[in-house]
């Protein structure tokens, strides 16, 4: 009897769950998928990069109150213009020093938050909120021209001044505000490094993975895409254990940092799902099968992308990703922040995650990742490695 009651309560707590996820979409939302949390990871509000290519300190931010929530440390609103700022220095000085052949673009990649972190620190939101050039949301349109045209003068003169890099400190200063040398906060003094060792994150225990063939696994090898102008470095891992490595980090409570592809037809930030039909042996139940076979391979591919109904997605495998690497079809496009795991009404596993394009989505900023979309479209991801499983570690010699 106490085993039947716990069956109907746990059929209900479903019904319920998936009831409520229904009214938490916005009024109109037509979306066929009904998602079940599986677990998710202690994480903070949901951010608005707006105007801004900083997707990739807002995900390794959030990143990082994540862990401060995992340590036990609270929950703190940490800045997200303040690795931009250093970040955007570095880069002004490598470009200078290498006479303009380096990236300039405002892209990033999640281990520049690690490495500002610890040469830096960190700094509170409210100590630096970025927003100094009268607007309430980041739009950097204006300043990543100025700047970008301001550094392309530098170096296409003939000789460097004294003053190009005050003038270009300068910019910063005046559109993103100062460098917070030293802040109070909760009325104690800081500096970022003080305060970011008073919160105890070490940015030495983030490490990065990646799964390519193009590199031997079981080693490091330096990210190669536009994005990465620090030169951060990946550790190469077969398909299968770049995913495990997800899922063992969810299940014993962290979250990762994602980056990767939002360009594929399957990402749908309007349904909040990241998918990969499968094109080729498309779901032809309740449908005209005649009708199907004698549409032409783009009518195909538009209704497998409808997202009218649940469909058979592609069976991912090593060389896929490879294939989708070397064409380009898979490039360095965004950062989020996946924090959890949950499944449709199908059983399909899927992986929670939070974006830093507001709330304004089906599910509040958030959105579900089918595992063959993140197979496939996934560059790397970032990771506390105490998360790591150890028979992997130890194959990394870590």
């Amino acid at each position: 009897m106490k085993n039947i009651l716990l069956t109907i309560g746990l059929v209900l707590a479903v019904a319920f769950s998936a009831q409520a996820q229904k009214k938490d979409k916005k009024d109109g939302d037509k979306s066929v998928y009904v998602f079940t949390d599986i677990k998710v990871n202690p994480n903070t509000s949901v951010k608005d990069q707006n105007r801004s290519g900083t997707c990739w300190s807002f995900s390794g931010t959030s990143f990082l109150e994540s862990e401060l929530l995992r340590m036990g440390k609270g929950e703190y609103d940490l800045s997200d213009m303040y690795p931009v700022y250093k970040c955007y220095l570095l880069k002004g000085d490598k470009y200078v020093r290498l006479h303009g052949k380096t990236e300039l673009a405002t892209g990033g990649a999640s281990n520049d938050v690690a490495d500002v972190l610890e040469e830096y620190g960190v700094v509170p939101e409210e100590v630096y909120t970025g927003l100094n050039y009268g607007a309430d949301a980041h739009d950097h349109s204006e300043l990543d021209k100025v700047l970008t045209n301001f550094l392309k003068g530098v170096v296409d003169g003939r000789k460097l001044t004294t003053a190009w890099r005050p003038a270009y400190k300068a910019i910063l200063n005046t559109y993103l505000g100062e460098d917070p040398e030293t802040f109070t906060y909760g009325g104690k003094e800081y500096t970022p490094r003080s305060f970011a060792d008073e919160l105890g994150l070490d940015a030495k225990k983030f490490v990065k993975f990646s799964s390519y063939t193009h590199h031997p696994y079981y080693e490091e090898f330096e990210m190669d895409v536009p994005d990465n102008w620090n030169h951060g470095m990946v550790y190469n891992l077969p398909i299968d254990e770049f995913e495990q490595v997800v899922d063992a980090a969810i299940e014993n409570g962290y979250t990762l940092v994602w980056g990767g592809d939002v360009s594929d037809p399957g990402f749908s930030w309007k349904n909040g799902v990241a998918i990969m039909p499968d094109t080729e042996n498309p779901d032809l139940s309740g449908t005209d099968r005649d009708k199907w076979e004698t549409l032409s391979q783009s009518e195909k591919r538009k209704n497998a992308y409808s997202f009218e109904r649940i469909v058979p997605e592609k069976k991912i495998t090593q060389e896929d990703r490879q294939k989708n690497y070397d064409n380009w079809s898979a490039t360095d496009d965004h950062g989020m922040h996946l924090v959890g795991m949950a499944k449709d009404q199908n059983g399909n596993v899927y992986y929670k995650i939070k974006n830093s394009w507001n709330v304004d989505n089906p599910y509040k900023g958030y959105l579900y990742m089918s595992k063959p979309y993140f197979r496939a479209n996934t560059l790397d991801i970032m990771v506390n490695i105490d998360a790591v499983p150890a028979e992997i570690r130890a194959k990394l010699g870590l």
